[in-house]
């Protein structure tokens, strides 16, 4: 099978791809993977977009890596627009090159406009496409036209398509690295104890400003009550380094700070009794992964989707929504009530567990076989 995969970004995109990619290389759980005979001929090419991060993570699994150049045309000013329009067509030229070049069986794409030139260089081509979030945006919605089958993550973005004999539900594919670790193997890879409650603090790849503004605020009062474990992002890293100087020594060894963790991710995770993130694609596999409780406060500066995926996690009683706007206020009364509370955090443990599906990437890894065979 000759599969190109299209996907940029992280949580969303980047992430779920490679959770796939892992399951067809056969690094899922014993009697979950797709057999040797029908992987024998795997071969792989990434497509992502130039200047990207997701060129980094890519290489990190060497996977062939290609860039096109790409750029978003919806609500962008009317200066933008040409350029962009321009940047799309070179896009579309430069896919149909790679995949005359390539010749894939199969179209992989996980959302983004970087995969849009990809799609309508490759209509011929059979695709499944996957939506992370409940409700997909622009890009996501354009692609779903030219794709063959169409994986969700939740039950409820069904209602956002049309012809529903494409539309298979998987849950969120998650990388298996995540699932090694054991709480206790956690916390003694981040140096953290075991006795008091541990929040972990993410604002995804590229930090949360707001976020962090927020938990630098309330440092000493948030320390007085957990470990935290704080993934600022590389942007906030400087000015985090900074605030962490006026620290007390008992103080700096409750807080743990990264500008951004890779294969400790799942360490994170592991070993937190409650998360506070933003709403991405990410939280509605990785947290029911782990059955981690959250607080979310959905990024309010983009389309509405990071809100209808808090909602949908905040409706089941698994998370905790605050708006952007009142975190600076909300956050350590909302932070101290639930660490003070472990029968709701057990509650909500449990709703977050209920929503977990550990096989996504195997069954997505199964329909693309599936279309590459229907070609062939």
């Amino acid at each position: 099978m000759r599969l190109l995969i299209c996907a940029g970004g992280t949580g969303g995109g980047v992430y779920p791809a490679l959770a796939v990619y892992e399951a067809l290389e056969g690094l899922q759980v014993e009697g979950s993977k797709p057999g040797p005979s029908q992987l024998a001929d795997l071969k792989i090419l990434w497509i992502g977009g130039e200047g990207g991060m997701e060129t980094q993570l890519v290489e990190r699994y060497g996977i062939p890596f290609k860039a096109i150049p790409a750029a978003g045309v919806h609500g962008v000013g009317l200066r933008t627009l040409p350029r962009n329009l321009w940047q799309l067509g070179r896009g579309v030229s430069a896919s149909r090159r790679i995949l005359r070049e390539f010749r894939p069986d199969v179209l992989f794409f996980t959302g983004g406009y970087v995969a849009v030139p990809m799609a309508l260089a490759g209509m011929r081509t059979p695709t499944l496409l996957y939506v992370p979030d409940i409700e997909p945006g622009l890009a996501l919605t354009t692609l779903a036209r030219f794709a063959d089958r169409i994986a969700l993550t939740a039950e409820e973005s069904f209602r956002f398509f049309k012809r529903p004999g494409r539309l298979f539900l998987t849950g969120y594919p998650t990388r298996i690295a995540l699932a090694r670790w054991t709480r206790s193997d956690a916390q003694r890879a981040l140096n953290l104890s075991g006795k008091d409650p541990i929040l972990l603090v993410f604002g995804g790849s590229k930090g949360a400003r707001s976020i962090n503004n927020a938990v630098l605020e309330n440092l000493p009062a948030l320390l007085a009550q957990v470990q935290m474990i704080h993934i600022t992002g590389e942007l906030d890293w400087p000015a985090v380094e900074e605030k962490t100087k006026g620290l007390t020594k008992t103080q700096a060894a409750r807080y743990h700070a990264y500008p951004y963790l890779h294969d400790e991710m799942g360490a994170a995770l592991a070993a937190a009794d409650l998360v506070l993130s933003r709403s991405g694609g990410s939280a509605l596999g990785e947290y029911p992964l782990f059955g981690l409780p959250a607080v979310l406060v959905p990024y309010p500066h983009a389309w509405r989707y990071q809100k209808v995926n808090a909602d949908f996690l905040s409706r089941r009683g698994a998370a905790v929504t605050l708006a952007d706007l009142d975190l600076p206020g909300q956050l350590l009364p909302t932070v101290s009530d639930l660490i003070r509370n472990p029968r709701k955090l057990a509650s909500m443990r449990l709703a977050m567990q209920s929503l977990s599906r550990p096989q996504a990437a195997v069954e997505i890894g199964r329909q693309l076989i599936a279309l590459s065979r229907e070609r062939r």
